[in-house]
């Protein structure tokens, strides 16, 4: 049987990715142009498709904008983003049915009892902590093993600037420096962009919960 699933807020396709491998046929959905993203697409509000055709889905996925709680988000850039999480929860609840919601570290005192993923987890060499509000199903929070993953390269900011530091002028540590570094470190993610790369969530996470979101729809 086809499972249909919504990538709400999807970018390039990092989430959409990790549940395609766990078995479920994407659609996405973006405000902004998205030429590179893998699966069937529409331009328009997330929130407003979620509303509208919600119902049509066997699960929806959506992450909302980070950059009102990204710790790396200065006072300034803030107060031009708004917090998308509380609508998108609104909305999510309307259609009802099962839902993930997806954020930064920043958000998770704003998601219902989050489950934290790592990249440490799955074999990447990203650390990337998510945090995943779930409705209708569950699953465990696998352990963290940061010294188990040995050195990690970040992905962010300008590719050919070696130092990109935080707003409060720390070191955010090694960085990947080509796409294909990139898309190695995050498990394979070689259809984004740089720029996408820097915004993804690595696909193993939701090919993590794809799993459990397939169990509970044909258990």
């Amino acid at each position: 049987m086809t499972r249909l699933l919504l990538d709400a807020f999807c970018c390039q396709g990092g989430a959409s990715a990790g549940y395609a491998r766990a078995g479920f046929t994407v659609i996405g959905v973006d405000r902004d142009p998205q030429p590179n993203y893998p699966y069937e697409f529409h331009q328009g509000n997330a929130i407003d498709f979620i509303r509208q055709y919600g119902g049509d889905f066997d699960a929806i996925h959506a992450s909302p904008p980070c950059q009102f709680h990204s710790h790396i988000t200065n006072a300034v850039a803030r107060a031009k983003h708004v917090d998308l999480i509380p609508d998108t929860r609104a909305a999510l609840a309307a259609v009802g049915g099962l839902s993930v919601i997806e954020n930064v570290e920043g958000a998770k005192l704003h998601l219902v009892d989050p489950v934290r993923l790592c990249g440490s987890s799955f074999g990447l060499g990203v650390r990337r902590h998510r945090f995943f509000e779930l409705t209708g199903f569950k699953v465990d929070q696998p352990a963290c093993d940061h010294k188990g993953q040995g050195a990690v390269l970040g992905v962010y900011g300008n590719r050919e600037l070696r130092a990109y530091p935080r707003p409060d002028g720390s070191n955010r540590g090694a960085k990947a420096t080509s796409p294909a570094e990139a898309s190695r470190v995050l498990g394979g993610v070689d259809w984004m962009t740089w720029h996408g790369m820097t915004q993804c969530l690595p696909p193993a996470y939701t090919r993590y919960l794809g799993t459990a979101l397939m169990d509970a729809l044909n258990g």
